[in-house]
């Protein structure tokens, strides 16, 4: 048998082609609801790539592959090959447009005299969003197995993440691809103790999507952990000083592209725009643009969708909403047991030493295979000390992180224990605050890819559905496989063809 990111990798594969050809057949048998997506009026301001190929190439196969730019998609392209003309399209921000247009004029560019420069940037869309969602995958089952300490968990939950009620969406011209990318594999970074490339793909994933500057927490998070460990396990408050001090330039970090963003906005409309008169939000003391446009254009705000007409939209959003209350409820009574039955103080140890442990034994494998290859005799003896050296930490390490057999490197999570680690805490908050805000904010048909990228909804439903459990479980397991598999029918049908789907 395949290992299991492996296979997770080709499942993820095989739901791409899954879900690209039930779009594509939707596409095919039903008229679009919306076509005119086909209409394509000129940039306001001359593109500069190529200077005429999407005006000289308007052929029937150009126009079919263009019309795949649905809903949001349609703003990314436009963004992608003409700039932000207009106050909302600010509301799409730039990663996506920003990457597909770097596809367009590089790997892709010999197909634009063929196609023209629109089609192109779709089809580099396309391409990257589905090869992003694989990635995406196989860095949710790392980070799984890293959290949960339960391969056979985090199986189940990458599965099911490979086949998600908002897959239709990860292989379209959306940003949910992306974020997801770059969202999961800082977070497998960070826990990983690899805190530089984490701090720089989580303020990736806040140049994808706005909700993205929220993974700041997490490094918050690591942070303070550090800060008590070196504080009150090894008495050194200069280290936790100098932790908390760097866990706030990082977090400030995660949090520059969607500002600097913003601050590009207000430059060109408020500074630079043509208008002779400022708009509103122009005059704020704080001119957020995004917000701005959120409120003004599509309405958003607090319990501003609490609309009788709006009935089926909060229905047609209620089991996955259903589904992050039930992650949240029971991953809260597990951190409740956990801390009733082992101090925090333990486990906060458990969690920073067992990691130490992790990253010694990583790094004396290195320092051996280097000293055997490539060192001679005498630079080898030196080696094997340093080895010995850093397997005495570890062994100090391990003893530290033993106080109690079952706080030790994190709690298990298995199919038949109640259990979970304190590192699922911060996955927990940021889901409560996701689901209040798409519940009471903002559209709330969006929660289905809005809370599509947060992993314990996929751990949650994947104790649902493991092996060993029964009765009311066993029900609630194929609601969770009729309501997946039904998401991804009606997505693939009714999203391609411009008609509402979350």
């Amino acid at each position: 048998m395949a290992p299991p990111l492996v296979a997770i990798v080709r499942l993820a594969t095989a739901s791409r082609v899954l879900v690209l050809t039930l779009s594509l057949l939707a596409r095919l048998l039903f008229r679009p609801y919306d076509t005119s997506t086909s209409l394509h009026p000129p940039c306001l301001s001359s593109p500069s790539f190529p200077p005429s190929a999407s005006s000289s190439n308007s052929t029937a196969t150009a126009t079919a592959i263009s019309s795949l730019a649905v809903w949001d998609g349609v703003h990314f392209a436009r963004s992608a090959e003409c700039g932000y003309e207009y106050e909302q399209s600010f509301a799409f921000l730039p990663l996506l447009p920003a990457s597909i247009a770097l596809l367009s004029r590089s790997l892709f560019a010999p197909l634009v005299p063929m196609l023209g420069y629109r089609a192109v940037l779709v089809i580099s869309g396309h391409v990257l969003n589905n090869v992003a969602f694989v990635g995406a995958a196989a860095y949710f089952y790392r980070l799984s197995v890293l959290i949960l300490k339960d391969s056979g968990a985090a199986y189940r939950a990458s599965v099911l993440f490979c086949f998600n009620p908002a897959s239709v969406f990860y292989s379209s011209l959306y940003s949910e691809s992306l974020y997801a990318l770059f969202s999961l594999g800082g977070l497998f970074y960070l826990f990983s103790g690899a805190r530089t490339i984490a701090m720089i793909m989580l303020a990736l994933s806040g140049s994808a999507r706005s909700n993205g500057a929220l993974n700041a927490g997490y490094i918050c998070f690591e942070a303070l952990l550090q800060a008590y460990d070196a504080a009150i396990q090894k008495k050194r408050p200069m280290w936790a000083v100098q932790a908390l001090v760097t866990g706030f330039l990082r977090s400030t970090f995660v949090f520059l592209p969607f500002f600097a963003f913003q601050a590009y906005g207000y430059l060109n409309i408020c500074v630079h725009g043509d208008t002779d008169e400022l708009r509103p939000w122009c005059k704020a003391k704080l001119p957020l643009l995004y917000s701005f446009i959120q409120s003004h254009y599509w309405g958003v705000g607090f319990l501003r969708y609490f609309q009788v007409k709006q009935l089926p939209n909060f229905l047609l959003a209620s089991p996955v909403l259903s589904l992050a209350v039930y992650s949240i409820v029971h991953y809260t009574k597990l951190l409740h047991q956990l801390f009733q039955s082992t101090s925090i103080h333990e486990q906060i140890i458990a969690i920073v030493d067992g990691r130490l442990v992790e990253a010694y034994e990583s790094s004396d494998v290195a320092t051996v295979l280097k000293s055997e290859i490539s060192t001679g005799p005498h630079n080898k003896k030196q080696g094997n000390t340093e080895v010995k050296k850093r397997k005495s930490v570890a062994a100090s390490a391990a003893s530290a992180a033993s106080l109690d057999s079952n706080v030790s490197r994190g709690r298990i999570v298995g199919d038949n224990k109640d259990e979970c680690p304190l590192l699922v805490l911060p996955f927990i908050l940021h889901l409560t605050f996701m689901t209040f805000t798409a519940f009471f904010v903002m559209h709330v048909q969006v929660s289905t890819r809005f809370l599509s990228a947060s992993p314990p909804i996929y751990w949650a439903a994947s104790r649902i559905l493991a092996p060993a459990r029964g009765g009311s479980c066993k029900r609630w397991g194929y609601f969770v496989i009729v309501y997946f598999v039904a998401y991804i029918l009606l997505g693939s049908l009714l999203f391609p063809n411009f008609y509402p789907f979350t």
